[in-house]
């Protein structure tokens, strides 16, 4: 009696291991067929949807669709049709297995809440590519409105990963969240101030991309390539990259040359020293040499005819030259460079034309140019600005004027 209540004993047992083994192998062929759908399935559903979006995109004009295969939205979204037979085969799988069931199932919830910020993200790329193809967004920090959406987005879905983890309530998770929001604070500091610098600067158009921008703490000095969440990026014309802090725009000094870019000319200021001591008053004979000249001839004229009356009238005694009125070398010069400016193909007449001028110095006194040359490139500008300095440099001589040199200055090796 005893051996035969052993043998049931035993066979009972063998018989629950072979029901449990069973079982195993009948989950782990399931899950191998599902592994293999799911591989499948998600090959073909990247082929046809990529397949149809870039035939749709070969035939329309618009661009955006275009944009959306580069992008990678057709290949992100194939992927959901994979998750969804998984999720919907899971239960099937693991049917005598529910523990495993809500492992492997709480696993594809936080894969879909990844892929499902992984197509947005893809998405929005997409735009801000279009967008940046429009002309009046062009110049937009489009970046700056893209990285803070998916920073929001990002802090959602961790936020509904933890509560997934957790498995707390989401309202309970964000009152918390708000109660930590001065954390938050602390440590998004930067990227709080760069997306309010962003607004700003967007609503006061106060810097586009494509400005020629000057920052001299930076060492930014040329155009604005980029402009993100957190850094302004500015090419300098020496080719190399600046990046500065977003809200610097609006916490520090900078210059924006786009009203010159804009405007009918660009500047020219610049200054010829004229030694002090070789500014006189002209005589007769001087200012008959002086007359040769073509832009002076009919100025020097009339005014030594003013002057000659103005003399006469009042009985000036001229044995001395300082009596009266008279002309200076200086005056006639300033003059001569006056008519120069004036008649210089280059220069836009409509603009401010002055020859002006400075306080004197210890060195001499500066005589200033002030125009506008009518071509804003800087390599013609250059050009036209050293066109004419050389002429008026050139010209000192005839006047009988100096200019500035440091004689004693011995320049570096």
């Amino acid at each position: 009696m005893k051996n035969f209540t052993h043998y049931f004993y035993d066979y009972f047992i063998l018989l629950d291991f072979t029901e449990a083994s069973a079982k195993y192998l009948n989950m782990l062929s399931l899950l191998v067929i599902l592994l293999v759908v799911i591989f499948v399935s998600d090959f073909i559903a990247r082929k046809i949807l990529l397949q149809a979006f870039s035939t749709f995109a070969a035939k329309s004009k618009t661009k955006f669709d275009d944009l959306l295969v580069n992008h990678n939205v057709p290949r992100n979204v194939a992927h959901v049709v994979p998750l969804v037979i998984a999720l919907k085969c899971i239960p099937i799988v693991f049917a005598d297995f529910s523990a495993f069931e809500s492992a492997v199932e709480l696993l594809l919830k936080l894969y879909c809440v990844v892929l499902v910020l992984w197509i947005i993200r893809s998405i929005l790329n997409t735009l801000e590519s279009f967008f940046k193809t429009l002309p009046r967004l062009r110049d937009k920090p489009i970046d700056s409105y893209i990285q803070v959406l998916m920073l929001f987005l990002w802090l959602i879905g961790i936020g509904l990963i933890f509560v997934m983890l957790t498995g707390i309530e989401i309202k309970t998770f964000f009152t918390t969240l708000g109660a930590a929001s001065a954390v938050f604070l602390l440590i998004f500091k930067d990227t709080i101030l760069g997306f309010v610098a962003s607004i700003q600067v967007a609503i006061n158009d106060t810097v586009r991309i494509g400005d020629w921008i000057t920052m001299e703490k930076f060492g930014a000095d040329g155009d604005v390539i980029e402009i993100n969440l957190n850094t302004l990026q500015v090419q300098n014309f020496d080719m190399t990259i600046t990046n500065i802090p977003t809200y610097a725009l609006i916490s520090e000094s900078f210059k924006n040359w786009r009203g010159m870019s804009n405007s009918g000319g660009r500047r020219i200021k610049r200054a010829i020293i004229i030694k002090a001591k070789s500014i006189h008053y002209l005589t007769d004979e001087k200012i008959e040499e002086l007359k040769k000249i073509q832009l002076l001839s009919e100025y020097l004229t009339q005014r030594q005819e003013d002057i000659t009356a103005y003399n006469t009238n009042n009985n000036v005694d001229k044995s001395v030259l300082i009596n009266g009125r008279n002309m200076t070398n200086l005056g006639v010069f300033r003059k001569y460079i006056q008519n120069y400016i004036e008649n210089h193909s280059a220069i836009n007449k409509d603009m401010t034309i002055m020859t002006r001028q400075l306080a004197p110095t210890p060195q001499g006194l500066p005589l200033e140019i002030y125009a506008f040359s009518s071509d804003k490139r800087w390599q013609n500008y250059e050009y036209i600005m050293s066109d004419i300095f050389d002429h008026s440099i050139a010209a000192v001589p005839y006047f009988d004027l100096e200019i500035y040199e440091l004689s004693n200055y011995i320049p570096e090796s």
